[in-house]
């Protein structure tokens, strides 16, 4: 198990790097709410965006439905309505996915910007 938590973490931190070096700024990582949690709340000029972080450790041909599945939005919904309402955000706001694929010492990050939208009930 720590295996797979150090490999989280190790993702968590490439995508962060990622958005960073994209243009965005970082302002929170793994913010929590009761039990739900958003990986990583970050902003640009346009967007207060809440990533999701899938980090994997060979390719595999799946759909963001599987990945982050509706139980898992809902979550990360619930926890971006908290902290949009904690601090009184009025910039618009989007739900991405971030994955990290590990193949030896490789790697490759596929951001999906939209990839759901708070409309889940």
């Amino acid at each position: 198990m720590a295996e797979s938590h150090d490999l989280g973490k190790r993702g968590e931190d490439l995508a962060a790097e990622h958005l960073k070096k994209a243009g965005y700024k970082i302002l929170k990582r793994n913010w929590k709410f009761g039990k739900h949690e958003i990986d990583i709340i970050a902003e640009n000029n346009n967007f207060l965006v809440f990533a999701e972080v899938k980090t994997r450790t060979d390719e595999l041909l799946v759909q963001v439905s599987d990945i982050v599945n509706r139980e898992k939005q809902r979550s990360i919904i619930l926890c971006a309505d908290r902290y949009i309402n904690w601090y009184n955000i009025t910039k618009e706001s989007r739900f991405d996915v971030i994955i990290v694929i590990f193949s030896g010492n490789a790697c490759k990050i596929d951001h999906i910007e939209d990839a759901f939208y708070p409309t889940l009930r």
